[in-house]
């Protein structure tokens, strides 16, 4: 069963010094390939030089994460551009979105950080449409918001993963109605997720992609502890189990949803 974990963080692990032995543990369980995804400029660069070094194991994207738009989120965002002229290129942009999750105490300030992240995510919407490359939205308790942004840029779409799909069916019928999709995470191992499980039936295997967000949401039984790639494969035996579905052709499938989304190459 070779897999793609289609989001994670490879930065944790490469300040801790055991990015390597991460790889390895992937590589053993057949998480053949990963996507690391950028929050802000300061990892940017390490991705793009993680790809190189490991080109056809890791993938990057690039994006301005709404949790770290700050004063300087212009500055950040026009260095965005530049690497999609380089290479390694990213696969997307993103992460982007809102998320109102942990805002200030003060009303003011809060309505600060909003209009900040709206600012940011616009900004962010229309690169993406000026590239025309897929994108990794990030939305916490702000679904509607980022659905009517996205209407209003103008983006196509099919081109659209809400990542970490924590909603229900209703709100994955509104993805499916515009020919976007969601990502889901370990959450769905877990029991209280059952919604989140009626939307991924809902959204069909031949949509789905599944990812790690690591080192966060750790599936079951590793509910609590850091994640990391090779628990993808806990995840995958969730979705096989919901999809009623067993052997390589349902892990063939999630890959192919995976690269056909990403346009990875073989």
């Amino acid at each position: 069963m070779d897999l793609i974990d289609s989001h994670c963080h490879l930065e944790h692990f490469y300040k801790k010094g055991i990015l390597d032995e991460i790889l390895e543990n992937a590589k053993r369980d057949r998480i053949t390939q990963v996507i690391t995804v950028g929050t802000q400029a300061q990892d940017w660069s390490l991705y793009q030089e993680l790809t190189s070094r490991h080109r056809g194991t890791i993938y990057y994207t690039v994006g301005l994460h709404p949790s770290y738009v700050g004063e300087d989120w212009e500055e950040q965002i026009s260095r965005l551009t530049h690497f999609f002229k380089d290479n390694p290129s990213p696969v997307a942009l993103g992460e982007i979105g809102l998320d109102f999750f942990r805002l200030p105490k003060s009303i003011d300030e809060a309505k600060t950080v909003k209009m900040r992240q709206v600012a940011a995510f616009k900004r962010q919407l229309m690169i993406a449409l000026e590239l025309n490359c897929p994108l990794v939205v990030h939305t916490r308790g702000t679904f509607h918001e980022c659905v009517k942004l996205i209407d209003e840029a103008g983006i196509d779409w099919r081109k659209v993963v809400f990542h970490c799909f924590t909603y229900g069916p209703v709100e994955m019928r509104k993805l499916m109605e515009r020919g976007g999709r969601g990502s889901f995470t370990g959450i769905i191992t877990y029991k209280n997720a059952e919604s989140i499980r009626e939307a991924a039936l809902m959204q069909g295997l031949n949509n789905v992609m599944i990812e790690t967000d690591a080192p966060y949401l750790s599936p079951e039984p590793f509910r609590g502890s850091p994640n990391e790639p090779s628990y993808l494969l806990y995840t995958a035996q969730i979705f096989a189990e919901l999809f009623k579905e067993s052997g390589p052709e349902y892990a063939q499938q999630i890959t192919l949803n995976t690269k056909r989304f990403f346009q990875l190459n073989d």
